[in-house]
């Protein structure tokens, strides 16, 4: 168990880290319009919601 806590865990840390860093670092090398985030559309609820009738649910 110490040698996970000394040696493994802290490498699983540096990797994570590392491989964070290259993901966001690699949006440099992206065309601009790749670069940007996802637009963001309206959502109609009622379209999603599901229709139910008033006498199943007790009304």
């Amino acid at each position: 168990m110490n040698f996970f806590r000394q040696y493994i865990a802290p490498l699983a840390v540096v990797l994570i880290f590392l491989l964070a860093l290259l993901a966001v670092s690699i949006r440099i090398f992206l065309p601009s319009d790749m670069a940007a985030p996802a637009p963001i559309s309206t959502i109609d609820f009622k379209a999603i919601a599901p229709q139910v009738e008033p006498g199943i649910f007790g009304r």
